[in-house]
Order: structure tokens, then C-alpha cells, then sequence
């Protein structure tokens, strides 16, 4: 009998032990979302960019510490530097954008093409109601951190092959 009660106490505590500490995160994340949205009543898209920006400056204070230490890390993000030409096609592909945006609302401010007018129109209406779910520096602020997620991934070789890997 004894044999038979100290297996499954071992086994239930192995098993509390091991989903414990899931509990306890997804506690902790649950009201931490209830904190954010129903008593600030801030919106998802807020929350998300302030846990990218705790996550960002997390990752750059951590670099800072490791730099102070000697430690070295394979991406080191206060390392990153641009050439002069990436610079210029960097604002070349901007300015690019800028005309080409300008040509497409000039065409379908006139009139000839209803196609492309319905086109303008829907997106400045989602973009619009998108401007009443979050403020213009939120979206900003989101599109930024998305594009240093996107940019920590492209500079990763091991992500990078994970990526590709399910996305083909």
C-alpha cells in the first residue's frame, strides 16, 4: 500500500510543480490585461505596444549590462550602424512612396478611375476608424516596434531559418 501511495504523490506533485508556474504567468497576464483595458480602459492595440516597448528596452538595458560586464552576445543592437548608401535608399524608397501615393490619390481624386476611388475611400475609412481605436503615436509606436521585431529577425540567423523554415 505504501508503494502505491508514495508513487502517485510523487507523480501529483510532479505534475502541480510543472503546470504551477503556467498557472501563476497566466494569472499574472490575465490581470495584468484586466488592469490595462477595463480600469485605464486602454485599448489591445495599446497594451501590446507597451509590452513591445518594456520588452525592448528590457533587451537594450541587458545589452548595456552584458557590455559592462564583457560578456558577449551574438546581435549586440548598439553595434548596428548604416552605410551612407543605405541611408540615401533608405529616403530614395521613401521618397519613392511619397510620389507614388501622391500619383494615386491625384488619379483617383479626379474621377477616372472608380475602381481605385472605392479603393482610396475604404482604406481612409478603416484608417480612420483605426485613428479611433488608438491615437496616431500608438499606431506609430506599434508600427515601429513591428518593424524592430522584424528587423532583430531578419538579423538572426537561427530565427531566420525558423521562419523560413514554416513560412517556406
Amino acid at each position: 500500500m505504501e508503494n502505491g501511495s508514495a508513487g502517485s504523490t510523487s507523480a501529483t506533485t510532479t505534475a502541480a510543480e510543472g503546470g504551477g508556474w503556467r498557472w501563476g504567468v497566466m494569472v499574472v497576464c490575465g490581470g495584468l490585461v484586466y488592469y490595462h483595458c477595463g480600469w485605464r480602459n486602454s485599448s489591445l492595440l495599446s497594451l501590446f505596444a507597451d509590452v513591445l516597448i518594456v520588452l525592448l528596452c528590457s533587451l537594450s538595458i541587458l545589452g548595456l549590462l552584458f557590455r559592462h560586464l564583457n560578456i558577449s552576445v551574438p546581435v549586440d543592437p548598439l553595434e548596428w550602424q548604416i552605410s551612407q548608401d543605405t541611408a540615401n535608399g533608405i529616403i530614395a524608397s521613401l521618397a519613392n512612396t511619397v510620389g507614388a501615393a501622391e500619383s494615386v490619390l491625384r488619379v483617383a481624386a479626379s474621377g477616372h478611375d472608380k475602381r481605385l476611388f472605392f479603393k482610396v475611400v475604404i482604406i481612409l475609412y478603416f484608417l480612420s476608424a483605426l485613428g479611433r481605436v488608438a491615437s496616431g503615436a500608438t499606431i506609430a509606436y506599434a508600427g515601429l516596434c513591428i518593424f524592430s521585431l522584424y528587423t532583430f529577425v531578419q538579423s538572426s540567423e537561427p530565427i531566420r531559418r525558423v521562419f523560413t523554415r514554416f513560412l517556406g
